[in-house]
């Protein structure tokens, strides 16, 4: 793999400049490119688009499980931790070059946000992925069973990124998983890229259980948060939910454009996703994913969703997956958030809600009863 460091000042450069010329040329590109590419290697690429506390992680392993994916976790998180200092909407456009060169299977745009001389534990929560714990990037588990990331943190930890490389350019699939796509806009060239098929999955979740699980793991996300908010101070009080809003703005922002506007290169290549959906009916949900995808259901996979869905052991690490009952995790805020926190939720992602088909509570007792159901039947 060719090296390509980049300085760290010229990086931060870059990617001010690029965040500054986002909207003039998404606006040329809307009207200059054409609508469809079949990319010549016959590859799928799948961006599972959601935010924190979302089940994106489980999502995630639902495609990582599958024997004809290439899976990378949060690839988006290098970028925003190696520049914390920028804002949000500076860093979507560095956020999409990186994106598109690990859909290429290139990793040399990644090694510039990791130290010199990286291994692939260098890629944030690599033992999590199915791929790289089995041949070709290392010779642990077979390459069709499910991968255990204790042994592979042992086993697969290999110098530099070149098996990574080869590894992913032997999968049909490719998909990534990131919370920090606030947008469509800047991912509008990857859609026109004739390399890439591109295909978002968009998983939302009620923002009331966004909000429950955020406050348990509130100390996770302090950088994440200022980046969101622009940098501005604001009262400690008030981040949770100025932070909230801005995502709730975010899924609107991204639902709106890809159904209600969408330009002609979107058409079919979006699918929006509710976690409470999944929890309710995760086979059925799970294999129109799969459909949407290009990919097939097998015995094992059916096997290892209705484990994990139906579980009862709590998980307290938020970037792991462990088996729960979702549908019970998906109610949980009902109990145990108060209603004076519910009611600001509702407050600051009241359109997000209505559009993504959430009700309100009215009563701490509307709340509490769970024979009330808040979800608006989806539309065909």
């Amino acid at each position: 793999m060719p090296s390509c460091k980049v300085n760290f000042s010229t990086m931060i450069l870059m990617v001010m400049l690029q965040g500054a010329a986002v909207v003039l040329f998404c606006s040329w590109y809307v009207e200059l490119s054409p609508n469809n590419f079949t990319p010549s290697n016959g590859k799928v690429h799948i961006l599972v688009i959601s935010s924190w506390r979302s089940g994106s992680s489980f999502l995630g392993q639902v495609f990582n499980q599958h024997p004809s994916v290439f899976y990378l976790f949060e690839p988006a998180w290098h970028v925003w931790t190696r520049i914390p200092k920028l804002g949000a909407q500076m860093l979507q456009m560095a956020v999409r070059d990186l994106l598109r060169s690990v859909f290429q299977c290139d990793f040399s745009t990644m090694e510039a946000y990791l130290p010199q001389k990286p291994r692939v534990s260098s890629l944030f929560m690599w033992a999590v992925s199915r791929a790289l714990c089995s041949p070709p990037a290392c010779p642990l588990a077979p390459r069709g069973n499910f991968s255990d990331p204790s042994r592979c943190l042992q086993a697969c930890n290999a110098p530099g990124l070149q098996g990574v490389q080869e590894a992913c350019s032997t999968y049909s699939h490719v998909v990534l998983k990131v919370v920090r796509v606030l947008e469509l806009e800047s991912l509008y060239p990857l859609f026109q890229d004739p390399s890439l098929h591109l295909r978002i999955i968009h998983l939302v979740r009620d923002p009331r259980a966004v909000m429950l699980s955020k406050l348990r793991t509130a100390g996770n996300f302090h950088i994440d948060d200022h980046i969101i908010l622009e940098q501005r101070s604001i009262p400690a009080a008030e981040v949770h939910f100025q932070v909230l809003q801005e995502v709730c703005r975010g899924h609107v922002r991204i639902n709106e454009r890809a159904i209600l506007k969408p330009p002609p290169f979107l058409k079919g290549r979006y699918k929006m996703v509710r976690y409470e959906d999944i929890a309710h009916n995760p086979l059925e949900e799970i294999n129109e994913m799969y459909d949407f995808a290009g990919l097939e259901m097998t015995t094992q996979l059916k096997e290892w969703i209705y484990m994990l869905t139906s579980g009862k052991r709590e998980n307290n690490n938020p970037f792991e997956v462990s088996p729960r009952n979702a549908t019970d995790v998906s109610q949980a805020w009902r109990g145990m958030l108060s209603h004076d926190k519910v009611k600001q939720v509702q407050e600051v992602c009241e359109r997000a809600m209505s559009l993504l088909g959430y009700r309100m509570v009215h009563s701490e007792g509307e709340q509490k009863n769970l024979d009330i159901d808040l979800l608006v039947p989806r539309k065909p």
